[in-house]
């Protein structure tokens, strides 16, 4: 998650519609009208506050025949509202996981002497270390597209579509419109 996420995070949280919604959703899944109900508002609105929330990774839905029903991300908001605390302390969230020994011990073995990665490890803490690893070549604040992260990917193995779905995935990478963004190491998700 970059800066500017951070700040799409906390622009659409400056609402208190949305407020609202979230302390809702807090308390469990709800649908559209129900929100709309609790609320007084007409669905048309909780449909725009919604997307907004959406498109921030705050919501999840879920449907249900003709019904979605919203639940909160709680996840994705802890770590939004964290990330600004940790802005600039230099510090990344990997160190929570392994020590320096273990982490050159996984290196070691996941990564040849030539610098290309063997396989992509099935346990999360390893895959995490290598995908740490790996992002070491790519640089702060510069917009990569999806051909340029591909092809840097395959540089270290040949399944570079799993690499780079799994940057995005623990939140090493953000990625809008095929152009792809490192995040700072301190946002990256590790939980």
């Amino acid at each position: 998650m970059q800066l500017t996420r951070i700040v799409e995070f906390h622009k659409v949280l400056a609402d208190l519609t949305r407020i609202r919604i979230i302390a809702l959703l807090k308390q469990g899944p709800l649908h559209g009208q129900a929100i709309a109900g609790k609320l007084s508002l007409t669905p048309p609105t909780i449909t725009h506050h919604m997307s907004k929330l959406r498109e921030v990774g705050l919501i999840n839905e879920r449907r249900d025949r003709n019904t979605i029903y919203f639940s909160l991300n709680e996840d994705v908001l802890e770590s939004c509202a964290a990330a600004i605390l940790s802005i600039g302390n230099g510090e990344g969230n990997m160190d929570m996981f392994v020590t320096e020994s273990e982490r050159a011990a996984i290196l070691n073995n996941f990564i040849t002497a030539d610098g290309k990665l063997k396989t992509i490890p099935a346990q999360r803490k390893k895959r995490l270390v290598v995908l740490s690893h790996l992002v070491k070549g790519l640089e702060f604040g510069k917009i990569y597209s999806e051909k340029e992260i591909s092809d840097y990917l395959r540089s270290y193995h040949p399944d570079y579509a799993t690499l780079r779905r799994e940057l995005i995935i623990h939140q090493f990478m953000y990625r809008k419109d095929g152009q792809y963004e490192l995040n700072p190491p301190e946002l990256w998700s590790l939980h």
